[in-house]
Protein backbone atom coordinates (compact mmCIF):
# COMPACT_ATOMS: atom_id res chain seq x y z
CA UNK A 1 0.00 0.00 0.00
CA UNK A 2 1.34 3.40 -0.64
CA UNK A 3 0.16 6.75 1.46
CA UNK A 4 1.13 10.31 1.78
CA UNK A 5 1.46 12.27 4.24
CA UNK A 6 1.48 15.52 4.99
CA UNK A 7 3.49 17.28 7.93
CA UNK A 8 6.56 15.65 9.08
CA UNK A 9 6.98 17.63 12.52
CA UNK A 10 7.17 15.44 15.95
CA UNK A 11 4.54 12.62 15.43
CA UNK A 12 4.26 12.81 11.23
CA UNK A 13 7.92 12.06 10.94
CA UNK A 14 7.88 8.79 13.19
CA UNK A 15 4.77 7.51 11.78
CA UNK A 16 6.24 7.56 8.43
CA UNK A 17 9.21 5.83 9.71
CA UNK A 18 6.76 3.20 11.34
CA UNK A 19 4.87 2.75 8.32
CA UNK A 20 8.03 1.80 6.78
CA UNK A 21 8.63 -0.11 8.81
CA UNK A 22 5.84 -2.46 8.37
CA UNK A 23 6.90 -2.35 4.59
CA UNK A 24 4.82 0.27 3.26
CA UNK A 25 5.46 2.92 0.84
CA UNK A 26 5.00 6.50 2.27
CA UNK A 27 5.74 9.65 0.33
CA UNK A 28 6.16 12.78 2.65
CA UNK A 29 5.81 16.52 2.44
CA UNK A 30 6.78 19.41 4.85
CA UNK A 31 7.44 22.65 4.26
CA UNK A 32 10.65 21.95 5.67
CA UNK A 33 12.53 20.51 2.50
CA UNK A 34 15.34 18.80 4.53
CA UNK A 35 12.85 16.24 5.56
CA UNK A 36 10.33 16.25 2.88
CA UNK A 37 10.39 13.61 0.09
CA UNK A 38 8.68 16.24 -2.58
CA UNK A 39 8.62 19.70 -3.05
CA UNK A 40 4.82 20.11 -2.94
CA UNK A 41 1.77 18.97 -1.97
CA UNK A 42 0.68 18.43 -5.59
CA UNK A 43 4.07 16.54 -6.06
CA UNK A 44 2.63 14.33 -3.27
CA UNK A 45 -0.36 13.55 -4.90
CA UNK A 46 0.60 12.76 -8.42
CA UNK A 47 3.53 10.64 -6.39
CA UNK A 48 0.74 8.31 -5.53
CA UNK A 49 -0.84 5.26 -7.95
CA UNK A 50 -3.57 5.94 -10.11
CA UNK A 51 -6.04 2.69 -10.25
CA UNK A 52 -7.22 2.63 -6.61
CA UNK A 53 -8.52 5.47 -3.71
CA UNK A 54 -5.06 7.69 -3.29
CA UNK A 55 -4.85 8.15 0.34
CA UNK A 56 -3.31 11.21 1.96
CA UNK A 57 -2.75 11.60 6.04
CA UNK A 58 -2.41 15.05 7.24
CA UNK A 59 -0.59 15.49 10.45
CA UNK A 60 -0.16 19.00 10.92
CA UNK A 61 -1.43 21.65 13.95
CA UNK A 62 -5.61 21.83 13.94
CA UNK A 63 -6.72 25.28 13.32
CA UNK A 64 -6.42 27.29 9.91
CA UNK A 65 -3.58 25.15 8.99
CA UNK A 66 -5.54 22.27 8.81
CA UNK A 67 -8.68 23.86 6.78
CA UNK A 68 -6.20 25.65 4.56
CA UNK A 69 -4.15 22.09 3.71
CA UNK A 70 -7.28 19.98 3.32
CA UNK A 71 -8.59 22.31 0.98
CA UNK A 72 -5.47 22.48 -1.37
CA UNK A 73 -5.26 18.60 -1.14
CA UNK A 74 -9.11 17.74 -1.53
CA UNK A 75 -8.60 20.14 -4.51
CA UNK A 76 -6.16 17.71 -6.51
CA UNK A 77 -8.08 14.72 -5.50
CA UNK A 78 -10.72 12.70 -7.25
CA UNK A 79 -13.95 10.48 -6.44
CA UNK A 80 -13.31 7.77 -3.96
CA UNK A 81 -10.00 9.43 -3.09
CA UNK A 82 -9.63 9.38 1.02
CA UNK A 83 -8.21 11.98 3.33
CA UNK A 84 -7.21 11.39 6.89
CA UNK A 85 -6.71 14.24 9.30
CA UNK A 86 -4.61 12.94 12.23
CA UNK A 87 -4.61 15.92 13.67
CA UNK A 88 -6.46 17.47 17.26
CA UNK A 89 -9.47 18.98 15.37
CA UNK A 90 -12.70 19.72 16.77
CA UNK A 91 -15.10 16.95 16.06
CA UNK A 92 -17.63 19.12 15.01
CA UNK A 93 -15.35 20.67 12.27
CA UNK A 94 -14.70 16.87 11.02
CA UNK A 95 -18.85 16.70 11.14
CA UNK A 96 -18.70 19.74 8.24
CA UNK A 97 -15.87 18.41 6.38
CA UNK A 98 -17.25 15.32 5.94
CA UNK A 99 -20.25 16.67 4.48
CA UNK A 100 -18.73 19.25 2.20
CA UNK A 101 -16.04 16.17 1.25
CA UNK A 102 -18.59 13.76 0.63
CA UNK A 103 -20.54 16.41 -2.27
CA UNK A 104 -16.84 15.89 -3.76
CA UNK A 105 -17.28 12.03 -3.75
CA UNK A 106 -14.20 12.38 -1.54
CA UNK A 107 -14.05 9.72 1.59
CA UNK A 108 -13.24 11.66 4.68
CA UNK A 109 -11.66 9.78 7.92
CA UNK A 110 -10.75 11.44 11.58
CA UNK A 111 -8.09 10.28 13.73
CA UNK A 112 -7.19 10.35 17.21
CA UNK A 113 -3.81 9.60 17.35
CA UNK A 114 -2.42 9.11 21.15
CA UNK A 115 1.58 8.38 21.58
CA UNK A 116 3.36 11.74 21.19
CA UNK A 117 6.96 11.48 20.45
CA UNK A 118 7.63 7.82 22.13
CA UNK A 119 5.23 6.42 19.12
CA UNK A 120 7.60 5.62 16.44
CA UNK A 121 9.37 2.92 18.91
CA UNK A 122 6.05 2.26 20.73
CA UNK A 123 2.91 2.35 18.72
CA UNK A 124 0.48 4.71 18.43
CA UNK A 125 -2.96 4.57 19.94
CA UNK A 126 -5.30 5.34 17.06
CA UNK A 127 -9.23 6.44 17.60
CA UNK A 128 -10.94 6.65 14.19
CA UNK A 129 -14.17 7.60 12.61
CA UNK A 130 -15.20 7.56 9.27
CA UNK A 131 -17.11 4.70 6.79
CA UNK A 132 -16.71 0.73 7.19
CA UNK A 133 -15.66 0.41 3.89
CA UNK A 134 -12.98 3.05 3.98
CA UNK A 135 -11.36 2.07 7.50
CA UNK A 136 -11.74 -1.29 6.17
CA UNK A 137 -9.23 -0.28 3.03
CA UNK A 138 -7.26 1.49 5.40
CA UNK A 139 -6.29 -0.99 8.11
CA UNK A 140 -2.76 -1.57 6.46
CA UNK A 141 -1.72 1.59 7.91
CA UNK A 142 -3.30 1.56 11.21
CA UNK A 143 -1.74 -1.80 11.99
CA UNK A 144 1.47 -0.63 10.67
CA UNK A 145 1.21 2.13 13.74
CA UNK A 146 -0.96 0.76 16.43
CA UNK A 147 1.11 -0.86 19.10
CA UNK A 148 1.96 -4.73 19.10
CA UNK A 149 -0.54 -6.78 20.53
CA UNK A 150 -4.16 -7.42 20.29
CA UNK A 151 -5.98 -4.79 18.09
CA UNK A 152 -8.62 -3.99 20.07
CA UNK A 153 -5.88 -2.91 22.74
CA UNK A 154 -4.40 0.16 20.74
CA UNK A 155 -7.06 0.93 18.19
CA UNK A 156 -10.56 1.55 17.84
CA UNK A 157 -13.27 2.31 14.93
CA UNK A 158 -15.20 4.61 17.36
CA UNK A 159 -18.31 5.40 14.19
CA UNK A 160 -19.11 7.57 11.83
CA UNK A 161 -17.07 10.75 11.22
CA UNK A 162 -16.28 13.05 14.26
CA UNK A 163 -15.87 9.79 16.33
CA UNK A 164 -12.60 9.36 16.35
CA UNK A 165 -12.11 13.00 17.21
CA UNK A 166 -14.23 12.96 19.56
CA UNK A 167 -12.80 10.14 21.67
CA UNK A 168 -9.68 11.98 21.23
CA UNK A 169 -10.88 14.82 23.26
CA UNK A 170 -12.85 12.91 25.78
CA UNK A 171 -8.70 10.74 26.11
CA UNK A 172 -6.97 14.19 26.86
CA UNK A 173 -9.80 15.35 29.08
CA UNK A 174 -8.76 12.27 31.18
CA UNK A 175 -5.43 12.97 30.78
CA UNK A 176 -5.61 16.30 31.74
CA UNK A 177 -6.84 14.88 35.65
CA UNK A 178 -4.47 12.54 35.97
CA UNK A 179 -1.77 14.34 35.08
CA UNK A 180 -3.38 17.00 37.67
CA UNK A 181 -3.69 14.56 40.15
CA UNK A 182 -0.07 13.66 39.82
CA UNK A 183 1.09 16.90 40.23
CA UNK A 184 -0.70 17.98 43.30
CA UNK A 185 0.85 14.72 44.46
CA UNK A 186 4.40 15.83 43.77
CA UNK A 187 3.72 19.17 44.96
CA UNK A 188 2.54 17.80 48.42
CA UNK A 189 5.11 15.06 48.68
CA UNK A 190 8.30 18.04 48.23
CA UNK A 191 6.68 19.82 50.75
CA UNK A 192 7.71 17.10 53.21
CA UNK A 193 11.03 17.79 52.57
CA UNK A 194 11.74 17.09 56.49
CA UNK A 195 9.96 13.75 55.87
CA UNK A 196 11.05 12.33 52.99
CA UNK A 197 14.35 11.54 51.65
CA UNK A 198 13.48 11.35 47.79
CA UNK A 199 10.28 12.18 46.43
CA UNK A 200 11.43 10.62 43.02
CA UNK A 201 12.17 7.59 44.47
CA UNK A 202 8.35 7.55 45.76
CA UNK A 203 7.17 7.96 42.23
CA UNK A 204 9.30 5.34 41.05
CA UNK A 205 8.18 2.70 43.99
CA UNK A 206 4.54 3.35 42.80
CA UNK A 207 5.07 2.16 39.19
CA UNK A 208 4.66 -1.98 40.50
CA UNK A 209 2.32 -3.07 42.08
CA UNK A 210 0.03 0.00 42.65
CA UNK A 211 -3.90 1.25 41.62
CA UNK A 212 -1.76 4.11 40.47
CA UNK A 213 0.81 3.24 38.00
CA UNK A 214 0.83 4.06 34.37
CA UNK A 215 3.12 5.32 31.36
CA UNK A 216 2.46 9.03 32.60
CA UNK A 217 3.60 7.96 36.18
CA UNK A 218 6.74 6.42 34.16
CA UNK A 219 7.23 9.96 32.76
CA UNK A 220 6.98 11.69 35.64
CA UNK A 221 9.82 9.26 37.17
CA UNK A 222 11.71 9.85 34.09
CA UNK A 223 11.14 13.94 34.55
CA UNK A 224 11.83 13.73 38.18
CA UNK A 225 15.28 11.60 37.34
CA UNK A 226 17.11 14.11 34.86
CA UNK A 227 15.54 17.05 37.23
CA UNK A 228 14.83 16.46 40.85
CA UNK A 229 13.27 19.13 41.69
CA UNK A 230 12.05 20.27 38.47
CA UNK A 231 13.99 23.70 38.58
CA UNK A 232 14.79 23.64 35.38
CA UNK A 233 10.86 23.88 34.28
CA UNK A 234 8.34 27.09 34.69
CA UNK A 235 5.52 26.27 36.11
CA UNK A 236 3.26 27.29 32.95
CA UNK A 237 1.25 25.00 31.01
CA UNK A 238 -1.04 25.68 27.97
CA UNK A 239 -4.12 23.50 26.86
CA UNK A 240 -4.08 22.43 22.83
CA UNK A 241 -7.69 22.62 23.41
CA UNK A 242 -9.11 19.00 23.94
CA UNK A 243 -9.40 19.69 27.32
CA UNK A 244 -11.54 23.03 27.14
CA UNK A 245 -14.14 21.09 24.41
CA UNK A 246 -14.50 18.23 26.77
CA UNK A 247 -16.12 20.57 29.49
CA UNK A 248 -17.91 22.66 26.61
CA UNK A 249 -19.40 19.31 25.63
CA UNK A 250 -19.84 18.19 29.64
CA UNK A 251 -21.72 21.71 30.14
CA UNK A 252 -23.77 20.91 26.68
CA UNK A 253 -24.74 16.92 27.78
CA UNK A 254 -25.11 18.45 31.62
CA UNK A 255 -22.57 15.86 32.72
CA UNK A 256 -20.84 16.44 35.60
CA UNK A 257 -16.92 16.33 34.93
CA UNK A 258 -15.53 18.41 37.94
CA UNK A 259 -11.95 16.41 38.18
CA UNK A 260 -11.40 17.36 34.16
CA UNK A 261 -13.19 21.37 34.89
CA UNK A 262 -10.89 22.13 37.53
CA UNK A 263 -7.73 20.67 35.94
CA UNK A 264 -8.17 22.82 32.72
CA UNK A 265 -8.72 25.66 35.44
CA UNK A 266 -5.45 25.03 37.17
CA UNK A 267 -3.75 25.47 33.82
CA UNK A 268 -4.73 28.59 33.47
CA UNK A 269 -3.79 29.95 36.90
CA UNK A 270 -0.35 28.63 35.69
CA UNK A 271 -0.15 31.40 33.62
CA UNK A 272 -0.82 34.02 35.83
CA UNK A 273 2.68 35.09 37.82
CA UNK A 274 0.38 37.21 40.45
CA UNK A 275 -3.26 36.25 40.20
CA UNK A 276 -5.65 38.81 40.16
CA UNK A 277 -8.28 36.19 41.57
CA UNK A 278 -5.89 35.35 44.71
CA UNK A 279 -5.17 39.06 45.56
CA UNK A 280 -8.56 39.34 45.43
CA UNK A 281 -9.30 35.91 47.29
CA UNK A 282 -6.45 37.73 50.08
CA UNK A 283 -8.43 41.37 49.96
CA UNK A 284 -11.52 40.08 51.35
CA UNK A 285 -9.62 37.65 53.94
CA UNK A 286 -7.78 40.75 55.11
CA UNK A 287 -10.98 43.03 54.95
CA UNK A 288 -13.27 40.44 56.81
CA UNK A 289 -11.04 38.87 59.14
CA UNK A 290 -8.10 40.97 59.41
CA UNK A 291 -5.80 38.19 58.14
CA UNK A 292 -2.22 38.98 57.43
CA UNK A 293 -1.51 39.41 53.28
CA UNK A 294 2.05 39.71 51.75
CA UNK A 295 2.10 43.12 50.17
CA UNK A 296 3.89 43.96 46.61
CA UNK A 297 7.43 44.99 46.79
CA UNK A 298 6.88 47.85 44.77
CA UNK A 299 3.73 48.81 46.62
Amino acid sequence: MHIGIIGLGRMGGNMRDRMRAAGLEVTGYDQNAEISDVASVAELVSALPDGGPKAVWIMVPAGQITEDVITDVAGRLTEGDIIIDGGNSNFNDDLRRGKELAAKGIHYVDAGVSGGVWGLENGYGLMVGGPETVIEHLMPVFDALRPEGPREEGFVHAGPVGAGHYSKMVHNGIEYGIMQAYAEGYEILAARDDLLVDVSKVFQAWQRGTVVRSWLLELLVKALNEDDDLSEIKGYVADSGEGRWTVQEAIELAVPAPVIAASLFARFDSRQEDSPAMKAVAALREQFGGHAVQRSADG
